[in-house]
């Protein structure tokens, strides 16, 4: 399996998830110019991308989608609720194209579990990623959650154990609260509804990590409220005061580029 962003933050977010020359995209927030080129760059053809999952309706999260979709002649996969906020502005697509999934899909020979997730929109979910038919043995997982304000039960169960994530490190408490945004956005930000602050994903990977996770990307940083190095020491700060330092001792903390792709992050199957 192999997984890579294409961009992440407030300006677009898209990842690759895959297995071989089989590819899906979890959103795709990006311009169908922007899109192609990033994964170029990651040696990604066109013809290898079967699917995009719509995580929620928010416009860094689907400005590309209709387009893309098109172009590729590819299936979208979304929520019921999504895609009543999706149809008056996503264009013109088949019928085929529009696939509505609530808990699990299978694409491009992938399973795709998904769970909800905490933000203001009609809906928001994540996913965990993994093979449908292995090889041998267990499949790696990928779980993939961004665009929550708190990390719920479902996260734990769906994250707990996955080989890589793509986890939301959005702002710093004290950034946030000191910075310039207006109070009503400091709210919306910090609240329940909002995106998780360093600290908050932090207390979550304590929980999800486990002998077996070797990569974790730190992805939808705030431009204003974060850092990457922020993001990174307050992690590798609480994580080092745990278990986790002693028994994952390979384990590699990244963060997400805002406009590029992440390098292609390859898991190996057991």
């Amino acid at each position: 399996m192999h997984l890579a962003t294409l961009a992440s933050g407030s300006s677009g977010n898209s990842i690759v998830v895959g297995h071989e020359k089989r590819n899906f995209l979890v959103d795709c927030g990006i311009s169908l110019k922007a899109t192609l080129h990033n994964l170029a760059i990651l040696d990604i053809a066109p013809s290898e991308i079967e699917g995009i999952f719509i995580t929620h309706e928010h416009s860094d999260h689907i400005k590309g989608v209709g387009a893309v979709a098109r172009k590729l002649k590819i299936p979208i996969y979304a929520s019921a609720k999504i895609w009543d906020e999706l149809n008056p502005s996503i264009g013109k697509l088949k019928d085929e194209q529009r696939v509505v999934v609530r808990d699990a899909f299978t694409c491009a020979g992938l399973r795709v579990r998904v769970f909800p997730t905490s933000h203001d929109s009609q809906e928001s979910f994540g996913v965990r990623v993994e093979v449908e038919q292995p090889v041998r043995g267990r499949s790696k997982a990928i779980g993939i959650a961004t665009d929550t304000g708190i990390v719920t039960e479902e996260m734990h169960q769906a994250l707990k154990g996955c080989d890589a994530l793509v986890v939301e490190a959005n702002h710093d408490r004290e950034m946030l609260w000191q910075g310039g945004y207006p109070w009503y956005l400091k709210k919306r930000i910090s609240g329940n509804y909002g995106h998780l602050e360093n600290s908050q994903l932090a207390e979550g990977l304590l929980q999800w990590i486990e002998g077996n996770t070797q990569r974790i990307v730190l992805a939808h940083l705030s431009d204003e409220n974060n850092t990457p190095e922020t993001a990174l020491s307050t992690i590798l700060r609480i994580l080092k005061e745990s278990r986790v330092a002693k028994e994952n001792r390979d384990l590699r903390l990244r963060v997400a580029p805002r406009y590029t792709p992440h390098e292609l992050i390859v898991l190996e199957e057991y």
